[in-house]
């Protein structure tokens, strides 16, 4: 128990640094795997204008980083908070074991942050959410195709091996 404090002590300064150098928000984490810290992030949306840079994902960036692998089974994470939804995904299909916290999506929202309503608005359909959407059924075919040639290509060692196509010019994919 006196590791797990220290750990969410070290979140705890992690989010007040986000805040005190006008980083980001007032979110910080640690990740831990076999007792011993593999990587720490802050939130640094306002520091880099990314709105994905929460302290969770920056975490997770670096824990992937640091152990060559973007599956972190065996791993916890300390946050000062319940992630965020977009976080709380990341936490997933990064495999976490546990997430630790102190404070509730309550607390975030009343400091501001839109997690509780972000988490109300995904729990609707798509089309009643407030961004707009629109499914182009047209292509359906030739998306999906892609899904399927992903499986194929994760049923043969040559995905491992073989690099994405380069993106050259204007990002276009030849035919």
């Amino acid at each position: 128990m006196a590791a797990q404090m220290d750990f969410m002590r070290r979140a705890i300064d992690l989010a007040r640094h986000a805040v005190d150098t006008g980083s980001g928000g007032p979110f910080g984490c640690v990740i831990v795997k076999d007792g011993v810290i593999v990587a720490e992030g802050f939130n640094q949306v306002r520091a880099t204008q990314d709105p994905t840079a929460h302290g969770e994902m920056v975490g997770l960036r670096a824990a992937a980083a640091a152990l060559g692998t973007a599956d972190l089974s065996g791993c916890e994470i300390y946050n000062i908070s319940v992630p965020c939804p977009m976080c709380l995904a990341a936490l997933y299909w990064a495999k976490i074991d546990k997430v630790f916290y102190c404070c509730l999506p309550e607390d975030a929202d009343a400091a501001g942050y839109d997690n509780v309503t972000i988490a109300r608005h995904l729990q609707k359909p798509i089309e009643a959410q407030p961004i707009r959407s629109e499914r182009i059924e047209a292509l359906y075919d030739d998306a999906l195709a892609v899904y399927r040639h992903a499986v194929a290509m994760r049923r043969t060692a040559a995905n491992a091996l073989s690099p994405p196509p380069p993106i050259v010019g204007d990002a276009t994919i030849p035919t």
